[in-house]
């Protein structure tokens, strides 16, 4: 258990929680104290050796966070359950995957999911959020990647969406400053999760050579990143990307 609770009572929504970094996310909230909503198409997992007073905390639905609809409800229920969200974490996304190619050979098909879970999702769940926050302040802490800076061959769609991420980040965070909301995003790099499990054991050498630091991330180095944006401390840090990659790229 986490000794420090700088959200307790706060209510924090996770979209993609239900594994991965995400998971890693909302737990370490809920460490803190926090009532969190996740949203993810599976989350069943996330509540696996999970004490009941931090059961009692978190609002879980399975649902597609491209959907607009299924984003409303969830928001809707989250808001039921535990009051209006202050702390909003844009977690889910991710590349075209098995369906990833370079760009020559890729699919208009692909780049529309990418975009759809990448970036317009963090927009729609922003827009239900933002109403609120302009009345009373809040944290939004969206999920970019430092692919989007080291443009990595092969995820030309992934990297567009997730510099969009930055794009919207520090459009929102300018927007919203004078209504005491702080808009911040981070970008991990080879991070440890179920898919990077399967990569081959070459490819990891190779993303560990490349890294300063030497080894790959745990998911917990970026809930780490995450609450700290999230939290009082980081009340004048707004607009801002932060990396999470061992100094693969550096700004």
């Amino acid at each position: 258990m986490i000794a420090v609770q700088r959200f307790r009572d706060r209510v924090v929504i996770v979209s993609g929680g239900g594994a991965g970094i995400g998971a890693a996310i909302a737990r370490r909230f809920l460490a803190e104290g926090a009532r969190v909503g996740v949203l993810d198409l599976a989350t069943a997992a996330l509540t696996v050796d999970m004490d009941a007073a931090e059961a009692e905390r978190l609002f879980a639905i399975d649902g597609d966070c491209t959907d607009g609809e299924v984003l409303e409800s969830f928001h809707a229920g989250t808001v039921a359950r535990f009051g209006r969200v202050e702390i909003l974490v844009n977690n889910v996304g991710q590349s075209g995957r098995e369906r990833s190619a370079p760009f020559h050979a890729s699919s208009e098909e692909v780049w529309r999911f990418v975009m759809e879970v990448s970036l317009f999702s963090a927009m729609r769940l922003s827009r239900l959020v933002v109403g609120a926050m302009r009345a009373h302040g809040g944290r939004i802490v969206n999920m970019a990647s430092d692919a989007a800076f080291a443009g990595d061959a092969g995820l030309a769609d992934y990297a567009a969406a997730k510099m969009g991420i930055v794009g919207f980040t520090r459009s929102l965070a300018r927007e919203l400053a004078p209504h005491s909301v702080t808009v911040n995003a981070v970008a991990p790099g080879a991070i440890r999760t179920r898919a990077h499990d399967r990569v081959p054991a070459a490819v990891i050498d190779r993303i560990k050579a490349a890294t300063p630091a030497g080894f790959v991330g745990e998911p917990e180095d970026v809930a780490a990143a995450v609450a700290f944006l999230a939290s009082d401390e980081a009340r004048f840090i707004t607009g801002q990307s932060l990396l999470i990659d061992g100094g693969r790229w550096m700004i």
